[in-house]
């Protein structure tokens, strides 16, 4: 009798260190999870600047944007390159990522004489009312 319950404490003492160390192992494989999982979980913030383009590198593709805080250099495609020239006035939505300023969205300011030639053709486009039809009818 003693044997059977020197083997069953021992069984479970085995079993006792066995736990502890396969919990031990899953312990330290949990903030190697954590810490990659926060990578994925940042996303890039979006950043408006409003300004006159300084320069633009066809090279490069990138604008560069005189704003209210200074000079940004903003990566732009193919389509938007040829858009816009140095002395526009703009609006631009970018993003940043690894130090890369990156442009969403590029908006054109309208210059004023254009604004004003637009105000005035508004009203010309107004319809006349409808002739009333002659009595009789």
């Amino acid at each position: 009798m003693k044997k059977i319950i020197a083997l069953i404490v021992a069984m479970l003492f085995v079993f006792a260190v066995a736990s502890v160390s396969i919990a031990a192992e899953a312990k330290k494989a949990e903030p190697a999870k954590k810490e990659a999982a926060p990578a994925k979980e940042k996303k890039a913030k979006v950043v408006q600047v409003t300004g006159e383009i300084a320069a633009v590198d066809a090279a490069a593709k990138t604008i560069t944007v005189k704003g209210k805080k200074g000079d940004v250099v903003i990566g732009v495609d193919d389509k938007t390159l040829k858009d816009v020239k140095a002395g526009d006035k703009v609006t631009v939505k970018y993003s940043s990522a690894d130090g890369k300023n990156t442009a969403k969205k590029v908006t054109k300011a309208k210059a004023k004489a254009e604004k004003k030639a637009e105000k005035k053709a508004e009203p010309a486009k107004k319809t006349e009312p409808a002739k009333k039809p002659a009595a009789g009818y």
